[in-house]
């Protein structure tokens, strides 16, 4: 049974009615009618949809349930993870602090942080607080993740120490690569300036004077209130995505520790305030100024050119013609108009911000499922209407989009399934391929045999543990206990005298989300304690 079943269209509909109709003149016709439909064949639980046009919130609303099978309804109040649409708060939160002279953009971030350390001794020194924002530290794509997601039992301060035995994928400065590491430093420099905790500066500088009153920067809040959406995902254990949606444990997230990086919460009245506050360049609603309009200007200035990879073609004409990194946000065009975006995701749930300022135009789209293809097709059709384009199905164009990417994903899988020497043999019993081993940035991992079984445990990564079934020679294919997680094959590296040399991993699917940066890691044996 699905949730539409359980949610009756007659009380979806007088959830609509709360705003009069003249409100919503800023939307296309039927508006509400489309999200609906998009949900109802996409099986999506709930989305929280929020527009701002020249200053004015003409569209806060929630649509769906809270969780997919009940019958809570999501409204304008309901809180969403925001994932790394965040990112621009934690900039946010700097700015304020710059506007009050107690850091500058381009200050060392050593002399807020005396315990940062990168792996290069130079770029310690001269790592930046504008460079821990723009993504050109040299770090891989999504390097380090591992730390803290998809959970972790550290610290923020044990996540700063272990940057410095992370090597670097390119000179520093040299391009641009998508990390959250970073974000996590920038809000430990927030602490460090202002003498208060990021979630508390957060809480206090900018969703008061915001009147984001559901807003939350402590994850222990968001667990708190009762109103809240619940994450889901399609779990097929080929390929994430596939399959049915599933409701997912909340509290297996991100955590707190990354919040810095994406880990806040709100609704879609509090994301029309957020909306109307960058609009306005910093100024409330109510005229209060937040952050300068300097620092709001500085924030979308770009800062690193990105690389363009076009789209294929059901989903081409989303591909820009030119594409920056600033501070906390993407500076790009939309079929040729400036906008200013962001996307956010973290496990079951998806978020997507994009202003266009000469329009005077803000759009937030906020969803508790990964389909992604209903968001982002939503998210273009109101942008469409609202630039006076032609009206165009970008929710059946990503459909196709993402058939092709699954139908590609599953044929690589096959490709190397059809290669594996399945009938090849470990080098070892499995009780040779036991013991404690250790990665400089990551820690240590235990791999033990139980029931006559191989198991792994990443013992920094609670929950995170599963069982290793032979793949081909040494290498093994885990499969986590927690089916959220992506699985990986790990290849035991024997040394002369017939011993575990080394550890390496990657992620089985080609699909997998860049933060599974299990190909960063390097095991070594422990040494024994004397």
């Amino acid at each position: 049974m699905t949730v539409w079943r359980r949610f009756p269209q007659a009380a979806a509909l007088a959830l609509l009615l709360i705003i009069p109709a003249a409100v919503l003149a800023e939307v296309p016709a039927n508006f509400d009618a489309r999200v609906l439909e998009a949900m109802r064949t996409h099986d999506v639980p709930g989305m929280a949809i929020s527009i701002v046009q020249d200053g004015k919130v003409v569209h806060a609303r929630g649509y769906g349930v809270r969780m997919f099978g009940g019958s809570e309804p999501v409204d304008a109040d309901t809180i969403f993870p925001t994932g790394s649409t965040g990112k621009a708060v934690t900039a946010a939160a700097l700015a304020i602090l710059v506007d009050e002279g107690k850091l500058g953009w381009d200050d060392k971030v050593i002399d807020h942080l005396p315990d940062f350390r990168m792996h290069d001794p130079w770029v310690t020194r001269e790592m930046t607080v504008r460079d821990l924002l723009i993504h050109r530290s040299g770090l891989g794509l999504g390097a380090g993740d591992l730390l803290f997601i998809p959970r972790t039992s550290r610290s923020r301060a044990d996540i700063v120490r272990a940057l410095r035995h992370i090597k670097p994928a390119t000179s520093f400065r040299s391009g641009y690569a998508y990390d959250n590491i970073l974000y996590i430093v920038a809000g430990e420099v927030v602490a460090s300036a202002s003498g208060q905790s990021w979630e508390s500066f957060v809480r206090e500088r900018i969703f008061k004077p915001l009147g984001m009153r559901t807003a939350v920067s402590d994850e222990a809040d968001r667990f708190a209130t009762a109103n809240r959406a619940q994450p889901h995902a399609r779990l097929d254990p080929r390929l994430r995505g596939l399959g049915k949606q599933q409701v997912l444990p909340e509290r297996e997230g991100l955590g707190q520790v990354g919040a810095a990086a994406g880990g806040l919460s709100w609704s879609a009245n509090d994301a029309a305030r957020w909306l109307q506050v960058q609009l306005a360049l910093g100024a409330s609603p109510e005229g209060k100024r937040v952050w300068s309009e300097a620092s709001a200007r500085a924030m979308w200035t770009p800062q690193v050119p990105i690389a363009i990879q076009p789209y294929p073609t059901p989903i081409t004409d989303i591909t820009p013609q030119f594409s920056n990194y600033a501070l906390g946000w993407n500076v790009q065009d939309y079929r040729g108009v400036k906008v200013v975006q962001h996307g956010g995701a973290v496990f079951g749930v998806l978020a997507f911000v994009v202003l266009v300022p000469e329009r005077n135009l803000g759009i937030s789209l906020m969803m508790n499922a990964e389909d992604v293809g209903v968001m982002r097709g939503l998210g273009y059709e109101l942008l469409d209407h609202a630039l006076g384009m032609e009206p165009r199905d970008w929710v059946a164009a990503f459909d196709a989009w993402n058939k092709q990417r699954l139908a590609g994903g599953l044929a690589a899988l096959e490709a190397v399934g059809t290669q594996a020497r399945k009938d090849s043999r470990p080098s070892l019993p499995l009780s040779g391929y036991a013991g404690r081993y250790v990665d400089a940035w990551y820690g240590s991992i235990v791999v033990d045999t139980r029931a006559g079984a191989l198991r792994m445990d990443f013992t920094h990564t609670p929950n995170m543990a599963g069982t290793l079934r032979h793949w081909q020679y040494d290498t093994f294919r885990v499969d986590w206990e927690d089916a959220s997680l992506e699985p990986a094959y790990a290849t035991f590296a024997l040394d002369a005298e017939g011993k575990v040399a080394r550890i390496t991993m990657k992620a089985v699917s080609p699909l997998a989300d860049f933060s599974y940066d299990y190909h960063d890691l390097l095991f070594t044996p422990m040494a024994a304690k004397p």
